[in-house]
């Protein structure tokens, strides 16, 4: 297992900076998750690390070594990209172990090193077949095993799952994490999906313009997001501002909502009249049809419901904003669009973020 680290990087095209800045450290064998929108240079950083871009300024080091000169063949990495770039016209085996044949390790072990490959990923007994035989979540775990069967110090993954349909995608999501933890590599990936970087990962970074916006545990993240950004990125969240009309002795600050009525929540800053803003997950609402308007309970109407499955999306019209609310669905019924409604929550669940 191997650390990597990147100090400082900057990597301008033009007068865009894909990278501005970035200083991020990933730890020994753990699985690290890089989000963000398109352009917002998680791709940039992951191919700065495999040595196919070279950095205006700063550092790569891999297990405290500069590899910033060092090219893409020598730096012990292993690669996986989305379309997984294995070779049609070669059979499983062939693919897998061409790493090994290239680096000329006898035959003897490349044959051994392949089959245990291959053992790893449950596809053992397709050695034979060609890429075109084989389903897209079969490709995949070829291209997964011809990327460890090298033993590389780093793994990383751009997109690993993105060809897949949901249901495989789900599936191989398991997989992946089941392999990554069986041989202990240090593993970075690049995922737009917010689901996947939240199953996937130890750690996660949301990045956006270049420069990392929030990095931790994933549900940290998800739970105490600084942002607007990175609230409204990952997962989805209401949005409400308000002014501190109070600080109150037990911690918390009430806060007089732009939409009308009070919530109390804690502040990370924030004193008496100064505005705020306040962050709100929509399965931490709760929807009744009963009920007073108060503190963290708002009167509203009911615009839309839609029915996915396992849960319920409603639109609420509260003052002159509509709230987005997630109910489970527990065979409960759904309430019906124009009916009056409570919305409440705990003051634990109103996060204030930075605009």
């Amino acid at each position: 297992m191997s650390t990597v680290a990147v100090t400082d990087a900057v990597k301008k095209y033009g007068a865009v900076a894909a990278l501005d800045g970035v200083t991020m450290t990933f730890r020994e064998g753990e699985f690290f998750g890089l989000l963000g929108p398109s352009g917002s240079g998680k791709t940039t950083l992951l191919r700065a690390i495999a040595g196919f871009v070279s950095l205006d300024r700063g550092q790569v080091l891999i297990d405290g070594k500069d590899v910033s000169g060092v090219p893409v063949h020598a730096r012990d990495i292993g690669m996986m990209f989305q379309n997984y770039a294995l070779f049609p016209h070669m059979s499983v085996a062939e693919n897998v172990a061409f790493g090994l044949e290239v680096r000329g390790r006898p035959r003897e072990e490349v044959a051994d090193r392949v089959k245990a490959a291959l053992a790893m990923v449950r596809l053992g007994g397709l050695e034979q077949r060609r890429p075109k035989q084989l389903s897209g979540g079969q490709q995949q775990r070829v291209a997964l095993a011809r990327a460890l069967v090298t033993r590389p110090k780093v793994l990383l993954l751009d997109e690993p799952l993105g060809a897949l349909d949901k249901h495989l995608r789900q599936e191989m999501q398991v997989e992946l994490r089941r392999i990554q933890r069986q041989v202990g590599i240090t593993t970075i990936f690049v995922t737009h999906d917010q689901e996947e970087a939240l199953t996937l990962s130890d750690r996660i970074a949301i990045f956006d313009s270049g420069r990392i916006i929030q990095e931790g545990a994933p549900m940290a993240v998800y739970e105490r997001p600084v942002t607007k950004f990175a609230a409204g990125f990952l997962g989805e969240a209401n949005f409400l501002q308000g002014s501190v009309a109070a600080r109150e002795p037990n911690g918390l600050a009430r806060i007089a909502l732009q939409i009308g009525g009070d919530a109390s929540c804690r502040l990370s800053d924030g004193q008496v009249g100064q505005t705020v803003l306040l962050a709100l997950r929509p399965e931490k609402i709760t929807l009744g049809e009963g009920g007073h308007a108060g503190v963290n309970a708002l009167r509203g109407k009911v615009l839309d419901v839609v029915f996915s499955g396992n849960s319920t999306t409603y639109r609420i019209s509260v003052g002159d904003q509509v709230m987005i609310l997630f109910r489970q669905n527990l065979a409960q019924g759904t309430v019906a669009p124009g009916s009056d409604v409570l919305v409440s929550w705990s003051p634990e669940h109103l996060v204030q973020v930075t605009p």
